[in-house]
C-alpha cells in the first residue's frame, strides 16, 4: 500500500449515531401516537420498532406498512402518514458519532483528502449531512440514490476515488458494515478500517479488514 492519502467514510453508524438517532426518533413517535400507552408498554414498543427497523437496514415503506398493522394504534394510522411523519422528523433527532467532528478535523488538518459515501436517498441523505454540519470536511459525497449505485458494488468506491482525484492504493475506507464498508470497498482495492458496532463479522467473507476500531477516535493512533 501507498502512503496514504486520502481516507472515505461512511456516514450512518460512523459518523452519524445512527441507533441515538433512531432511538429518539421511535421515543417521540411513541410520545405522539401513542401517548394513551402506559411506561412499561411504550418502551417495550420503542424497543419493538428499533428491532423491526434491522439498523436502517429495512425497506422504508414495507418498514412504515408493519407499524400501520401492528402497533397498538388507539387511532388507526396509514403507513402514508408515518412516512409523512418520519420524513418532517426523523433527522430533527440526528447526532454526530462520539469524536467524528474532533477526527474529521484532526484528518483535515494533516492533509488527508476526505470523501464520504453513503446509501440512501439524496435529499434524505442531504438532509443529514448538512443538519450534521458536516459538508464541508469533504471533497467529495457521493450518494448512492444520486449516481444509481449502491455499496457493495466496487463501481461507487471507484467513482469516489475518481472524485477525489486518488488511487485505492491511495486510500482507507471506515465504515462499520463488513459487506457495504469493508467487502465493498476491499474489491474496489481499498484497504478498510472497521468501526466495530453492531454487526457481526461474517467469517466467509474472502476479504478483512485492515484494522479494527471501536471508537472513531482509535484513527489517530492509525493514520
Amino acid at each position: 500500500m501507498k502512503e496514504v492519502q486520502a481516507i472515505l467514510f461512511d456516514l450512518d453508524n460512523t459518523l452519524m449515531d445512527r441507533d441515538h438517532t433512531f432511538r429518539s426518533f421511535s421515543t417521540q413517535f411513541v410520545q405522539d401516537f401513542l401517548g394513551h400507552l402506559e411506561a412499561e408498554e411504550a418502551q417495550e414498543v420503542i424497543e419493538d420498532m428499533i428491532h423491526r427497523d434491522a439498523d436502517g437496514y429495512r425497506d422504508k415503506d414495507g418498514f412504515f406498512v408493519e407499524l400501520s398493522e401492528v402497533l397498538p394504534w388507539e387511532t388507526p394510522v396509514t403507513a402514508e402518514h408515518i412516512r409523512a411523519y418520519y420524513d418532517a422528523s426523523y433527522i430533527n433527532h440526528g447526532a454526530t458519532m462520539k469524536d467524528a467532528v474532533d477526527v474529521l478535523k484532526y484528518c483535515k488538518e494533516r492533509g488527508y483528502i476526505l470523501g464520504l459515501v453513503t446509501n440512501g436517498k439524496v435529499d434524505i441523505q442531504n438532509t443529514k449531512i448538512d443538519t450534521l454540519a458536516l459538508r464541508a470536511y469533504f471533497k467529495a459525497i457521493v450518494i448512492s440514490g444520486e449516481v444509481e449505485i449502491a455499496k457493495p458494488d466496487p463501481k461507487i468506491y471507484q467513482l469516489a476515488l475518481d472524485r477525489l482525484g486518488v488511487t485505492a492504493d491511495q486510500t482507507l475506507f471506515i465504515g462499520d458494515h463488513p459487506v457495504n464498508d469493508i467487502w465493498g470497498a476491499g474489491k474496489a482495492g481499498l484497504q478498510g478500517i472497521w468501526l466495530q458496532r453492531k454487526h457481526t463479522w461474517d467469517d466467509q467473507l474472502d476479504i478483512e479488514p485492515w484494522k479494527i476500531i471501536y471508537e472513531l477516535n482509535e484513527l489517530k493512533s492509525i493514520l
